[in-house]
């Protein structure tokens, strides 16, 4: 009876799966105009006052996305003081959304990876089906690794959707001028 073989398993493709950079922490986006007077006004006294009274533990090991959901003017430092206060509890702290958030975290991530490992190779980019992986990343992903790799794919290594290949040094046979050959002269087929 013959064995069956996993070519996938035994080519020389390498899989670089963007969610596996994630650290799986949740990410809480915490709202600032709780601090606000009538969510509208910051008062200095009564803002710091809310944010020193604040139990930042609750945001222990997670990520934080500080917003505002009213149209109040919150001048900067409003942001800086809280992020202060959460610079010892959570793993990470940005201004904006989960979303802005996680690029954010994606683009450190990446910038962070030993590219090495991917030199001179095929390379399937994992996709389908990770929640937490913003598009950005598979875009700044891609241009990392046409530094380095030889082609690069989209998708699972057994069903893969081609995205680009490292141009061939051109080795055709030198033009005759190039080379310092003399062309024969030829009559002209109207004459």
């Amino acid at each position: 009876m013959d064995t069956l073989e996993n070519s996938v398993a035994d080519s020389e493709i390498q899989v670089f799966n963007l969610a596996d950079l994630w650290d799986d922490r949740p990410v809480t986006e915490f709202d600032i105009s709780q601090f606000l007077v009538e969510g509208l006004m910051l008062k200095e006294k009564e803002f710091r006052q809310n944010v020193t009274e604040y139990d930042w533990s609750t945001f222990d090991s997670e990520h934080v996305a500080l917003y505002c959901s009213t149209d109040a003017i919150v001048p900067t430092w409003g942001y800086m003081l809280i992020a202060s206060k959460l610079k010892d509890t959570a793993v990470s702290t940005t201004f904006g959304r989960k979303n802005d958030l996680r690029r954010e975290y994606y683009v450190r991530a990446l910038n962070d990876v030993d590219w090495s490992a991917y030199e001179d190779c095929p390379v399937v980019i994992k996709g389908c089906g990770s929640e937490v992986v913003p598009e950005m990343a598979y875009v700044l992903a891609t241009q990392k690794l046409q530094d380095v790799a030889r082609k690069l794919m989209y998708g699972e290594p057994c069903s893969s959707v081609p995205l680009w290949r490292r141009p061939q040094e051109d080795n055709s046979d030198p033009d005759a001028d190039d080379v310092g050959v003399k062309k024969p002269d030829l009559p002209s087929p109207n004459a």
